[in-house]
């Protein structure tokens, strides 16, 4: 028999944020976990992609350009395709008030930068509930 075929296949996150360094930075973490992930350098277009292919979990900068971080994560929680998903904030804002605004639309978990690349990757795979 070929275990091969009976892996789990990779779980599939949204990383969505406008600066191409964190991005990258991020993807390449998780990927090394053996995450399946995809990227979105904007508010709009990370949207498109949840519903073009709908990840398991999304992690989300607050501060872009057009659509921010609260208003994706709000429309997102809103349809019921997205109403179980995990929504990760990663974020520099880190004021009391983004935190509560940050839950108040939906997400399951605020994280701040920078962060020990350890600690995220721990965290998604809690979330998951992936070892």
């Amino acid at each position: 028999m070929n275990t091969a075929a009976h892996r789990r296949k990779p779980k599939k996150i949204l990383i969505v944020d406008d600066t191409p360094d964190n991005v990258q930075f991020l993807a390449l973490r998780l990927r090394s976990a053996n995450f399946e992930v995809h990227v979105a350098f904007s508010g709009e277009d990370g949207i498109q992609k949840a519903r073009q292919e709908p990840p398991d979990l999304i992690i989300l900068d607050v501060m872009m350009p057009g659509l921010n971080g609260f208003q994706v994560c709000r429309k997102l929680k809103q349809d019921p395709t997205f109403e179980q998903t995990p929504i990760v904030f990663l974020t520099a804002k880190d004021q009391p008030s983004d935190r509560f605004w940050g839950f108040e639309v939906g997400a399951t978990e605020y994280l701040t930068k920078p962060i020990d690349p350890r600690m995220l990757v721990q965290k998604v795979q809690q979330l998951l509930q992936v070892t």
